[in-house]
């Protein structure tokens, strides 16, 4: 299994291989939507919560005694049916959102996500990027838009999730300025390699794959 491999100009360099077991595995929908639904779940964070009865301030005296003025029987003023009251089933900021998916889960729905973007044409090799020795967005954004010629028509549109650039990260000072580079394009997103996750997969169209030799090494070590 093998795809081409271009250099940052957008120009043809050879072929690359590819691990079957990465990149051949069968798509499976609804493996994929259980653990990304998951894995949004697992990082949701809830905010919204309402007082109980035992949270609002006061009631701590009687309003009133029990008989003898007319009026019906309260024993506090935090009770749900007065203003100002508790609330009753309200939301709670300490419900646990979270999901387990396991790990081999996790691996085959990223597989199966990189498999059927190598089939639709929506994955790039790229030997490497070179910008120089200091962040240069402008070249990054060159770069990007170079791979227009070989049928990549959206990759350097201005708005959504265009592009996500996959990093092999060998060389930390090559690693910060290439992020620099590529941080400040609104619709493209830089990472390395080892932290791609489904979520990500799925939300950018095009996958940018820097240095495929060492980052599909690392993707292929997951299994």
């Amino acid at each position: 299994m093998e795809a081409t491999l271009y250099n940052q100009e957008g120009n043809e360099l050879g072929m690359v291989k590819l691990p079957r077991a990465v990149f051949s595995v069968k798509w499976n929908a609804d493996l994929v939507h259980q653990v990304v639904t998951s894995m949004e779940a697992n990082i949701r964070e809830p905010w919204a919560h309402a007082k109980d009865r035992s949270e609002v301030s006061g009631g701590g005296k009687k309003p009133w005694k029990q008989k003898g003025t007319g009026r019906a029987r309260h024993g506090s003023i935090r009770s749900p049916i007065w203003r100002h009251g508790g609330a009753t089933h309200g939301p709670l900021k300490d419900r646990d959102y979270s999901v387990k998916v396991n790990k081999k889960m996790k691996t085959k729905a990223l597989y199966s996500i990189l498999s059927r973007k190598l089939l639709d044409g929506e994955l790039i090799f790229v030997d490497s990027f070179n910008f120089g020795s200091s962040p240069k967005t402008k070249m990054a954004s060159e770069s990007l838009k170079a791979f227009k010629k070989n049928g990549f028509e959206k990759i350097d549109y201005k708005k959504g999730n265009r592009s996500m650039v996959l990093l092999a990260g060998d060389n930390a000072d090559e690693l910060k300025n290439l992020t620099k580079s590529f941080r400040n394009i609104k619709s493209a997103k830089v990472d390395e390699a080892r932290n791609l996750n489904p979520i990500d997969a799925l939300r950018y169209k095009y996958l940018v794959i820097e240095n495929p030799t060492k980052s599909l090494e690392v993707l292929a070590r997951r299994t």
